[in-house]
């Protein structure tokens, strides 16, 4: 089986946002990354997220608020970084305390700093195929580990397994976008195996730890692992069963050095996006 490692892939965006940044006669682009509480999965993506900016000569700033910051005082700081014009784009990290209307920030976060695809305009746009929206990030990830490895899309069986609105569904309309036949399924969808085997790209991004064992797995099927998961001893695990699929999947990504890699780099490259066109509008 072909291991299908996010490095690589990665390095190949690198290059683009370079050359881009070279080209590029505004400020350096920074990226908010807005978080509140002391998460440990938070913190980890935090870390990753400015050291791979960084790596990619762009800024990233932190902006972190108290577990317990009230609802409005958020919101009233939210807006300044919002409306701040040296911040090119915002990463919120979620999800955020209840006290907190989510759906209120969503709405107010500027589309075009919307480096995560978590606004309602980014949202309909993705769904829509308009390439001026930004997708978030990790569903991004999944179609540009197929791409850049050069795995044909128009026409294949992709099966995406996970519905939510931070993978599955905004990368089932990704696929689409690229001619795919795409089956999104969930973990109360009936026959799930049998639906899973007719497919020649399998992507698993339940967010339960090794549900996708080679039962799931057609013969020389592509798999790509959106999950990520501690064990008790401190390793990293995904979605799929890895050791499990060997015999089986023609490629896979492994986990982690897999999709995890792949998104920082596509939030460098959102990042670039926004910064060239609010350039533009000033």
């Amino acid at each position: 089986m072909i291991e299908l490692r996010g490095p690589e892939v990665s390095k190949k965006i690198k290059e683009q946002v370079q050359a881009a940044l070279s080209a590029y006669d505004g400020p350096v682009p920074k990226l908010a990354i807005v978080r509140v509480g002391e998460k440990p999965d938070d913190l980890s993506y935090e870390r990753g997220a400015k050291k791979k900016l960084e790596s990619f000569g762009l800024m990233a700033e932190s902006y972190a608020y108290p577990e317990e910051i009230g609802d409005d005082e958020f919101y009233r700081a939210f807006c300044k970084i919002n409306d701040d014009p040296e911040v090119a784009g915002i990463l919120l990290l979620m999800p955020l305390p209840s006290q907190i209307r989510t759906e209120r920030i969503r709405e107010r976060i500027d589309p075009d700093k919307d480096v995560d695809g978590i606004s309602p305009v980014n949202m309909a746009k993705v769904f829509a195929g308009n390439p001026e929206g930004f997708a978030p990030c990790t569903a991004e990830a999944v179609v540009q580990i197929l791409k850049q490895n050069e795995i044909e899309l128009t026409g294949q069986r992709v099966t995406v397994v996970g519905r939510s609105l931070v993978v599955g569904r905004p990368l089932s309309m990704l696929l689409l976008k690229e001619n795919a036949t795409v089956t999104v399924c969930h973990t109360r969808t009936r026959e799930l195996e049998k639906v899973c085997r007719e497919a020649d790209i399998l992507v698993a991004c339940a967010g339960q730890k090794r549900m996708i064992t080679k039962a799931y797995v057609k013969k020389q099927a592509v798999v790509v692992d959106v999950g990520i998961h501690a064990e008790e001893n401190g390793t990293l695990c995904g979605d799929v069963a890895y050791e499990d699929i060997l015999d089986t999947a023609s490629m896979a990504t492994p986990v982690p050095g897999g999709v995890g890699s792949v998104t920082t780099a596509v939030l460098a490259g959102h990042l670039m996006q926004a910064a060239l066109r609010q350039n533009k509008t000033r």
